[in-house]
């Protein structure tokens, strides 16, 4: 019998994001930072493309939403709204006021409260 090959991520930042996010999600008992892992885990292909207009509609003011993949610039944000992605396209950087990285949300809301994964 052949083993499956498993496809190892080659972007060290990524696979170090996923580690971390996994070692966080143990730390505080949170299955967030979790799911957010697995998200991360699939192939480039099947890695969410979020458009600023689908963060809009699905989301009210204040909210703190995280995107396990990358934000393209499609639709304006006319909300307050924080948002975390493992990558921006510059466009959709220049109309986020509220952008941060994974990494940079998981020091700051260590816990996950009150974030919402939008994939």
């Amino acid at each position: 019998p052949h083993n499956k090959m498993k496809r190892i991520k080659t972007n060290p930042e990524l696979k170090e994001l996923i580690r971390e996010l996994k070692r966080l999600s143990r730390k505080e008992k949170v299955d967030i930072w979790k799911a957010v892992a697995n998200e991360l885990e699939k192939s480039t292909r099947q890695r969410v493309n979020v458009n600023i207009a689908d963060i809009n509609k699905h989301c009210n003011d204040n909210d703190v939403v995280i995107v396990p993949g990358k934000v393209l610039s499609s639709g304006s944000l006319n909300k307050k709204i924080t948002v975390a992605a493992f990558g921006f396209s510059e466009k959709a950087k220049e109309k986020i006021k509220n952008s941060l990285s994974i990494f940079e949300l998981m020091k700051k809301n260590p816990k996950g409260s009150g974030v919402r994964i939008i994939k």
